[in-house]
């Protein structure tokens, strides 16, 4: 039985509109499938959003994703930075649904000064409830493990375990694997076996829960612990790895998005090499 193929696409620009400006710039690099920030990354500041503009988007069939600002921690001891993560979780969550986005990516967070257990019962106490406010057909919200730098609460696959206890296993929590991040928490990702036992790792640990990927090369070399996205063959996972990836089971028909350096020029290269890679006999 042949194995689905992922669709690949790439972080895209919303000038102009989320469907107009959005779907203009995924057609200029040839993705597939697109991701886009809902309101401003970097602050608290909560955009309404534009109905017709939604329609456009949900009308349009593309696989969607949308990712959360920055900011977001909601393993901070700050209860200010708490309530503004919850209340922009929720409002990522919403503006999803409205658009048809078929997952949400929030950054797995920090404790900061807090314990471990402390952030994980905050988990616990303010992110389940949200997921459980997810309808059905509503988007997934995305777990997406970081580099591994400071308090960070998930970075290796093997961090997913707890992280995922703390939520009950709720089925509306999956994962998005960035590449990068992976890389750089450990994961030696640039050799078939590396590859292979990361996601025979989470396929174990939590398995069916992965829905994107984000695939970025690393400046850096492995367990480096920094997150600086390199274009795809140009760092230290190199580009067969990417070919490696989409062959393992765990990554058959998993979505594909860019998040690397450079303007459209430099995005329509990385996604037609994935492309080439992907369909490679």
């Amino acid at each position: 039985m042949t194995s689905p193929l992922s669709p690949i696409g790439g972080h895209v620009s919303v000038t102009g509109g989320l469907a107009k400006g959005g779907l203009r710039y995924a057609a200029e690099i040839g993705a597939e499938m697109i991701q886009v920030f809902v309101t401003n990354p970097r602050g608290w500041a909560l955009a309404a959003g534009d109905p017709a503009q939604d329609e456009l988007l949900r009308e349009s069939g593309t696989p969607t994703f949308v990712h959360a600002p920055y900011l977001v921690n909601l393993g901070t001891p700050s209860a200010d930075t708490l309530e503004k993560s919850v209340a922009t979780v929720r409002h990522g969550l919403l503006r999803g649904a409205a658009i048809g986005a078929r997952g949400v990516v929030v950054h797995t967070g920090s404790a900061v000064s807090q314990s471990r257990d402390d952030a994980l019962r905050q988990l616990h106490e303010h992110l389940l409830p949200l997921l459980e406010e997810i309808p059905d057909d509503g988007p997934d919200l995305l777990l997406e493990p970081m580099a591994g730098q400071g308090g960070m609460l998930c970075a290796t696959v093997q961090d997913l375990e707890p992280y995922l206890e703390a939520l009950e296993w709720h089925p509306k929590a999956g994962v998005c694997l960035d590449t990068c991040h992976a890389f750089a928490a450990g994961h030696d990702l640039s050799t078939a076996e590396g590859i292979k036992e990361t996601f025979d790792a989470l396929h174990t640990i939590a398995p069916g829960r992965l829905r994107l990927i984000h695939a970025n090369d690393s400046k850096d070399v492995c367990a480096s612990k920094k997150d600086r996205h390199e274009n795809i063959g140009a760092g230290h996972i190199g580009a067969q790895a990417f070919a490696e990836l989409m062959r393992h089971p765990a990554a058959a028909g998993i979505p594909l998005c860019i998040e690397t350096p450079g303007g459209a020029d430099k995005h329509r290269e990385d996604i037609e090499l994935l492309k080439k890679l992907r369909d490679a006999p």
